[in-house]
């Protein structure tokens, strides 16, 4: 979803992320609904919170040669979705202690680590978060 809005919908990943958090879309994941989970493809969710038809672009994409090839944002989009319910923090919560770019920045070296690397990291994100809200007070 995200390589799809970065690449082919030329959204920045912070632009989309956003528009992710504020569709339908990320409570629907949370909740493990299976029409959005097994229903939808990931560039299907893209061009519907993008509010594009994919009927409109399935020509030109396939002509152009969409592949996932699983970039920095593709990965991010694949580790935040498995952390999410890893953790069973909303994507909202994971989002307040770390924007989709640092996560996208992770790729190296996550990307080559276990995913339980990934879901140690982005607690230990979120604990610091916590710990500094606290002291602010």
């Amino acid at each position: 979803m995200i390589d799809v809005a970065v690449y082919y919908l030329d959204y920045k990943p912070a632009d989309f992320y956003d528009s992710f958090l504020k569709s339908d879309y990320s409570h629907k994941f949370e909740k493990g609904d299976p029409f959005t989970l097994w229903g939808k493809s990931g560039t299907e969710i893209a061009f519907d919170i993008a509010k594009k038809d994919i009927g409109e672009y399935k020509n030109r994409l396939s002509e152009s040669g969409l592949k996932l090839h699983r970039s920095p944002e593709y990965w991010a989009g694949w580790s935040l979705a498995y952390y999410q319910w890893f953790s069973n923090k909303t994507f909202s919560e994971i989002n307040n202690s770390t924007d989709i770019n640092k996560i996208i920045n992770l790729y190296n070296p996550y990307h080559e680590m276990d995913i339980r690397q990934f879901c140690d990291k982005m607690d230990s994100l979120l604990q610091k978060k916590v710990e500094n809200h606290n002291r602010s007070y």
